[in-house]
């Protein structure tokens, strides 16, 4: 674990801490430091009021039009043609099919889904599948999460006599599928205000507008089905994804999606929380980035994300806790094929001498695909580099890139496409596909565009640390303040606080492999505070000693009783924290 540079935020002067009067003091300098700088900003930031539904049927523009795929799909569902939702094999992907499928057949369509193989047919779509499909007597196509950059695939899926409306939220390519209708909120011409959503925010915008325009109609009937039926499901895609939750719009969305979830009406729902050891009640942002989303995607890294479709999708409580069951075992062996990958590349590493390399470069025959972008972001957050892991194939590989602030990942692919087969991503999460003989470039090319981009830049990660606590401050109180700023996650992360000189109790590994460390922490007059740090065992204090710790303040919850707990995001010896104040 690299040690991170602390950077301290300067407090509010008092007067401005004391306007907002509704708020404790940690929590108002928490909104302040994250620019909600009037107490009215603030609550509709905390409120996350849903502004923006409805506002979908004013999806304009050239090539994004809300009025012809409504119309398009409309006229599938009348007369009675093969509808097919087009997914991909992630969380977002596969909640986003489920949602679409869901809510066609509330309206009558006949619809099946269809996500493709990771391992056999690779991300997005592809003219094979197509051609399948319309054999299959498809004829209209809907994509979710995924298609803006199929420009060879819609133009064959054209050729087979398919109509494809694209629905997607990825960064837009040089050129433009020629579909039908596309539906992606970055793109230049269009209007709608958010272009952050998740592929499942997509997905569910557009269910939206077809249930609203459904209910509207000449007969006045609506579907039984309504959009809040669907909001667990966004909520899930949407964290899973790491959409910014720092935008209105996807805050709101999880917000309500968190409310839905802890109902646990879907089958599937309560089975996975039940084998996730997640209680319905208490489901917060972090229990469906760490508990329910990695068991969904699971499904997809190691064998057909159909089966985790087929969890959401099940009215039947025994099928459901079969396929829970399914997933769990399927994350486990996850989990251990990570490990074992990452492990290895480090070992290589070592023995290559490429530690400080501006970037890691990896492949292997026996990687498999599932694991890779994990295994990328496992190296990034160790050594604090961009990170590309391929699955070496016969005749071609695919990779997952994670990289880190200071580099783009996918404008450098951008810059190798002549290189590759295929790629696409966000800016720190990307992926590709390339020939193997033009893998010797690709890393040449990568590396130097690494090394001119992070060139004179001081590699470390920073911790930005919204205030500095006395440890006797820390209380439940505090703790449950805090809760307020939920739904947490990309964009707004639970908050960071730092303590000085905190006095160990006791120090202990724990976990698989004793890789977390596990503190007891004092304090004069009243009950020690428990610590824990995820693979951080590679120091462990001593009884007695004193520690500089950044931290995030939760709540425990253990049999009916709460306990404000530290999860540890930094720890040095005392007085080495080194901080800098913003």
């Amino acid at each position: 674990m690299i040690n991170k540079r602390w950077l301290l935020a300067p407090p509010a002067p008092p007067e401005q801490i004391h306007a907002y009067n509704n708020y404790s003091p940690l929590l108002a300098q928490v909104l302040i430091n994250r620019g909600f700088d009037t107490p009215e900003r603030a609550r509709r930031f905390l409120e996350a009021k849903d502004a923006t539904s409805g506002r979908f049927l004013t999806f304009k523009g050239k090539r994004a039009s809300i009025d012809r795929t409504l119309a398009r799909i409309r006229a599938a569902i009348r007369n009675n043609e093969r509808i097919v939702v087009y997914g991909d094999f992630d969380a977002d992907g596969v909640t986003s099919t489920a949602l679409l499928v869901q809510t066609l057949r509330s309206l009558g369509a006949q619809v099946k889904p269809y996500i493709p193989h990771r391992v056999d047919e690779g991300y997005g779509l592809n003219s094979e599948a197509l051609a399948k499909l319309r054999q299959d007597h498809a004829k209209l196509v809907i994509t979710v999460d995924c298609g803006i950059r199929s420009v060879v695939e819609v133009e064959d899926g054209n050729a087979y006599g398919l109509d494809l409306i694209v629905t997607d939220h990825h960064s837009i390519g040089a050129e433009l599928p020629n579909a039908l209708s596309l539906i992606n909120p970055k793109l230049d011409d269009c209007a709608y205000t958010e272009d952050m959503l998740a592929g499942v925010g997509v997905a569910f915008r557009l269910a939206e507008a077809l249930l609203m325009i459904h209910a509207t109609g000449r007969n006045g009937s609506g579907s039984r089905l309504t959009p809040d039926d669907l909001l667990d499901l966004v909520a899930i895609g949407t964290v899973a994804d790491l959409a910014p939750l720092d935008r209105l719009e996807n805050r709101a969305l999880v917000k309500q999606g968190l409310t839905a979830l802890n109902q646990a009406k879907r089958p599937g729902v309560r089975a996975l929380m039940e084998v996730s050891g997640v209680k319905a009640g208490a489901v917060g942002a972090e229990d469906i980035g760490f508990a329910l989303a990695p068991r969904i995607n699971a499904a997809g890294r190691l064998d057909s994300a159909m089966t985790a479709y087929q969890l959401l999708m099940t009215s039947d409580p025994t099928e459901a806790l079969t396929l829970a069951k399914q997933l769990q075992e399927l994350n486990v062996r996850r989990q251990e094929l990570t490990r074992a990958a990452q492990e290895l590349i480090r070992t290589r590493l070592e023995m290559d001498e490429a530690l400080d390399s501006p970037l890691i470069f990896a492949g292997d025959k026996g990687f498999q695909s599932g694991i890779v972008g994990l295994v990328a972001g496992r190296l990034t957050e160790e050594f604090f580099r961009p990170a590309v892991v391929m699955e070496e194939g016969e005749r071609e590989s695919r990779a997952s890139c994670r990289s880190i602030p200071q580099f783009d990942i996918t404008h450098a692919l951008d810059q190798c496409a002549d290189l590759l087969v295929r790629h696409g991503g966000h800016a720190q999460a990307a992926g590709f596909t390339v020939l193997n003989e033009n893998i010797p470039a690709l890393k040449d090319r990568l590396l130097r565009l690494t090394r001119q981009a992070l060139l004179g830049q001081d590699l470390v990660p920073t911790a930005a640390i919204d205030a500095e606590i006395d440890i006797h401050r820390i209380d439940l109180e505090a703790a449950e303040q805090l809760r307020q700023l939920e739904p947490t996650g990309h964009h707004n992360p639970m908050p960071v606080f730092m303590t000085r000189n905190a006095r160990v109790l006791e120090a202990r590994t724990v976990g698989k492999d004793d890789q977390h460390l596990k503190l007891r922490l004092a304090r004069a007059g009243q009950p020690p505070l428990d610590a824990i740090g995820f693979r951080m065992a590679g120091w462990i204090p001593k009884a007695g000693e004193c520690v500089d710790i950044a931290f995030t303040l939760d709540v425990n919850e253990w049999k009916d009783t709460k306990t404000p707990q530290l999860k540890l995001e930094d720890i040095y010896p005392a007085g080495k924290s080194g901080v800098i104040t913003a």
